[in-house]
């Protein structure tokens, strides 16, 4: 891989990773509710996790994944219903009370683990392994993991100190409460090109 393509591969990594997707919403949330040290575990399983799945996935998930529609339907009903579980946790994480957040962030293996039933980080897997890996070469595409990798922490970073800039401003339980409800919205939201679309 050239210096130049591997340029464009980060520039895409980077784009595709920053932008409103489940794990930056939760990313948000769990800045927001539990804060920037308590959020480290998350933010290290979603850069990690997803640079590990676009590696497996380069090196023959691909294939599998686009060669068997049910397994592409099964993932479509598990992302659907645990997105929908999520949704909920993110709404009722204050109490009506307006006591500190109940609950806890996701733990690092959640979080890697959740990228396998979420719908944005299998498209931008498949998307960057055809793009930047498309003979699926060892090599290239353990380059294509490593451009997720080298972004990924960044992007991580940028949408659990966002969410930790709103805790001041959220500081009332009646708009912590608003702004949870409004993240599971979104949540639930980033659901529709699968479910209507795909």
């Amino acid at each position: 891989m050239t210096f130049e393509i591997f340029v464009a591969l980060v520039t895409f990594a980077f784009v595709t990773s920053v932008t409103p997707g489940p794990n930056n919403v939760m990313l948000l949330a769990s800045g927001v509710n539990f804060g920037f040290r308590r959020t480290i575990p998350h933010m290290a399983g979603v850069a990690l996790g997803h640079a590990l799945m676009v590696f497996l996935v380069g090196i023959g998930l691909m294939g599998a994944f686009i060669g068997y529609p049910p397994l592409q339907l099964a993932l479509k009903i598990v992302s659907s219903v645990y997105m929908l579980w999520l949704a909920w946790k993110i709404a009722t994480a204050v109490p009506p009370s307006g006591a500190k957040a109940e609950g806890r962030p996701l733990t690092f293996l959640q979080a890697a683990a959740f990228q396998w039933v979420n719908p944005k980080a299998w498209i931008m897997s498949l998307a960057a392994v055809a793009i930047y890996a498309p003979d699926q070469q060892l090599v290239a595409v353990a380059w294509v993991a490593l451009g997720f990798l080298s972004v990924g922490w960044l992007t991580t970073v940028i949408w659990t100190a966002l969410g930790l800039s709103l805790r001041r401003l959220l500081a009332r339980p009646s708009w912590l409460r608003a702004f949870n409800f409004t993240m599971a919205a979104l949540l639930l939201a980033s659901l529709y090109p699968v479910v209507f679309q795909g």
